[in-house]
């Protein structure tokens, strides 16, 4: 049998991992101790080493299986079966880093032998997140595989080559991967309106917890595994046996959102309490509250589990005997496995749900079923796929069905995915399913994500189960699943189009920028003129269009006030583009005498300029500033240039990019006021302030240098752009209309 990935027997037999690494860590304590690669006294050889190493390997002890593989690697580096076996021991523990190098160098040394190498190293790639390097990995796969190579007749357990059939399957798998990271580095750029954490050490253990089922919403079920000091290895000898993986219970701490208290014992109906050798879990109730579902699951031969589903019901004052369900449970095939169950109102039935891994009628792996319960006498009809529209070749776990929205949500591996189980949505049910959708980021992660479910009542919260980086760890940081809590915020969007000021027509081909109180930004570029965007709770948006040769107004958006329990809401918005004539005007920026340091009033007249060099970037500026007429100009040239220099710097400092602007110095010339009185002895403090100035010209069309604004003059931009022309000495020697020439100059401005 072809090693895969067994991602399932991560999630239905974790029991077993955790419980065999306990197990046979004990036992290969001492021989590890006594083999280690620098011990003299090492008895063990080289093939007995690797008979252990297979055992622990078989066994399901990947974790001790490591150190044996490592230990045999260390004396042959350049072996590929020991590198690609260690793969597949990191991939089964879910340590994604030292798993895609082992693949990886797997390919390197034998890609002959070990065709598969790179597919799996595209795999943990991605689930590590690193979306390129998987997509890389995987066209490396699919190029070196154009023809499907024929059957190695020498098949090991490890490395053999897939039949026709397995590989014309993996191929097309790896373009569905390719696909799946595509989606999401797209998907991560616009997050889904929800914020996740992990629900804390009161739920999560750094072994697993699975199947989170919210009581009203004042307390939490859900299944752990091994969450108190256990004897493992004689853990079955008890009389009244606790299961490995059991069910407890948490209360909500009073007046904290979503805070948990320390978990006690679910000692409702004795479910906990099973046969030896039998673990319990995926718990949840019939919508009147009168049934409780469950799974029980065996381990059989080869350390595989056969899980059945029970059911007890509750009469008068007690729990029934939980029931097998042989309709479900179909005794004509004992190694199906049938589990993870859910009940939920589908329309006027009440179905079943139910994932199931039975030949008969199966489109591949654990598919999702479901039964119709019949309301007459409670019986079970006979299962029924859910179809096509909801399972694929590979995997489908986690049924959960809200009856509010009439949506099925599961688990699957077998579509584009950001990692390995994504969550999935579908409309419908129970036999027809259309508008099947990831969930999206962050929801998913480019880890494994299970048994989404969501609060009962009120607001609809959330829980996932997932090994996403942030779990408390066993031994790496996803080797095991925590519970994580969903929070919902509402879904706030803009929705806007671009007019012209003029003729209120749309305007085609803009691109639209919206920036928060922190100065990100996020673009549209719309075609039609129409845009959207999403926003987020407690922040502040400008939003602003760009077309050359146009200049736009701004709209501005809050959400400070909106509460996380507040409903959705969309804010329509219309900013208009006005070709050059738009109203726009600045004060003269003024200095201190002898000082190239800005004045307060001119700092918040600057402002006024900022706002409008953001708003409208292909526009342009030159910054021309003056002195007074004191000194020599020798002195004044490099003053007002020093004066100039500071009001760039400003605009540069509040987010106008400097290739934008062009920064003179004029000293003394064009002074706008005489600095003498009229009796020719008295100066005239006033006129000498006015002339320590800064003027800006507005430049569109930067090509031509069309001046659409020049502050010197008097009017707006709307005024000036009938009679403003650019003179050809303008670069050089600005003139400053009504100006007169100055009178004598003191010797210094200093």
């Amino acid at each position: 049998m072809h090693m895969r990935k067994n991602w399932l027997f991560l999630i239905l037999a974790t029991t077993l991992v955790t419980t065999q690494y306990n197990v046979y860590a004990q036992k290969a304590k001492s021989f590890a101790v006594r083999n280690s690669i620098n011990d003299p006294t090492r008895i063990l050889s080289d093939d007995k080493e690797l008979g252990l190493a297979l055992g622990l390997f078989v066994q399901g002890s990947y974790f001790d299986a490591i150190d044996y593989y490592q230990d045999l690697k260390s004396r042959d580096e350049r072996n590929p079966y020991l590198t690609y076996i260690l793969g597949e021991c990191y991939a089964n523990t879910r340590d994604y880093v030292p798993a895609a190098h082992n693949y990886s160098e797997t390919y390197y040394l034998d890609k002959k032998d070990y065709p598969l190498a790179s597919f799996y190293a595209g795999q943990m790639f991605k689930q590590q997140g690193e979306y390129k390097q998987a997509i890389t990995w995987f066209k490396i796969f699919l190029t070196d595989n154009k023809k499907t190579p024929p059957t190695d007749p020498n098949n090991n357990n490890f490395n053999r080559m897939p039949n026709q059939k397995e590989f014309k399957n993996y191929k097309k798998l790896a373009q569905v991967e390719i696909d799946g990271c595509e989606m999401a580095m797209v998907s991560i750029k616009d997050p889904q309106p929800v914020n996740i954490f992990n629900c804390g050490p009161n739920v999560n253990s750094p072994y697993t917890e699975l199947s989170p089922y919210p009581l009203g919403d004042s307390m939490l079920l859900f299944s752990t595994l091994n969450r108190t000091t256990l004897d493992v290895v004689n853990r079955y000898d008890s009389k009244d046996h606790k299961s490995t993986e059991h069910f407890m219970i948490s209360h909500k701490q009073p007046g904290y959102v979503d805070s948990f208290q320390w978990p006690l014992p679910f000692n409702d109906g004795g479910f906990n309490r099973a046969d030896a050798g039998t673990e319990v879990g995926n718990g949840c109730y019939s919508p009147g509250g009168n049934r409780f579902y469950f799974t029980r699951c065996n381990v059989r031969d080869s350390f595989k589990f056969v899980c059945k589903i029970y059911y007890s019901q509750f009469m008068e004052h007690q729990w029934s005997v939980p029931q097998d369900i042989p309709a479900i449970n179909d005794p004509a095939y004992p190694e199906a496995s049938n589990t993870m169950p859910f009940v939920a109102k589908v329309g006027k039935k009440e179905i079943l749900y139910f994932a199931s891994d039975r030949k008969l009628q199966s489109r591949g792996g654990y598919d999702i079923w479901y039964s119709v319960i019949d309301p007459r006498n409670g019986t079970f009809r006979r299962p029924q796929n859910c179809g096509k529209a909801i399972n694929t070749k590979e995997n489908e776990l986690t049924p959960y069905y809200d009856s509010r929205v009439g949506k099925l949500y599961f688990s699957s591996n077998g579509r584009k995915s950001f990692g390995g189980f994504d969550i999935y949505s579908a409309d419908g049910g129970p036999s027809r399913y259309t508008k099947v959708q990831n969930m999206g980021y962050p929801i998913n992660t480019s880890a494994d994500e299970f048994y989404f479910i969501k609060d009962p009542v009120g607001k609809p919260d959330a829980y996932v189960v997932s090994n996403r980086i942030g779990t408390i760890a066993l031994k790496n940081p996803t080797c095991c699943n925590d519970i994580w809590r969903i929070q919902y915020e509402p879904r706030l969007v803009i929705i806007g189009k671009v007019l012209s000021k003029k003729t209120q027509e749309i305007m085609p081909q803009t691109v639209v920028k919206m920036v928060d109180q922190k100065s990100e930004m996020n673009t549209y570029s719309s075609d039609d003129g129409n845009f959207i965007f999403n926003m987020s709770r407690n922040h502040s948006y400008v939003l602003t269009a760009d077309k050359q040769g146009y200049t736009s107004s701004r709209a501005t958006v809050s959400t400070m006030s909106v509460k996380r329990s507040d409903a959705d809401d969309t804010v329509h918005v219309t900013i208009y583009l006005d070709s050059i004539r738009h109203s726009f005007s600045v004060s003269n920026i003024y200095y201190d005498y002898d000082q190239a340091t800005l004045r307060a009033e001119s700092v918040a007249s600057l402002d006024t300029l900022v706002n409008f060099m953001k708003d409208n970037p292909s526009i342009s500026v030159e910054i021309y500033s003056y002195t007074d007429g004191k000194g020599k100009d020798e002195y004044n040239f490099p003053l007002s240039q020093r004066r100039a220099q500071s009001v760039l710097d400003y605009l540069e400092k509040s987010g106008v990019e400097r290739t934008r602007m062009t920064a003179k110095g004029f000293g003394s010339k064009n002074p706008v006021k005489q600095e003498v009185k009229a009796d020719g002895k008295t100066d005239d403090a006033e006129g000498r302030q006015l002339n320590r100035r800064t003027e800006f010209r507005i430049i569109g069309d930067l090509p031509t240098r069309r001046v659409l604004f020049n502050s010197a003059m008097p009017g707006s931009m709307d005024q000036q752009e009938k009679n403003l022309h650019v003179d050809s000495e303008a670069e050089d020697e600005p003139t400053t209309p009504g100006a007169k020439a100055p009178a004598a100059k003191d010797d210094a401005d200093n």
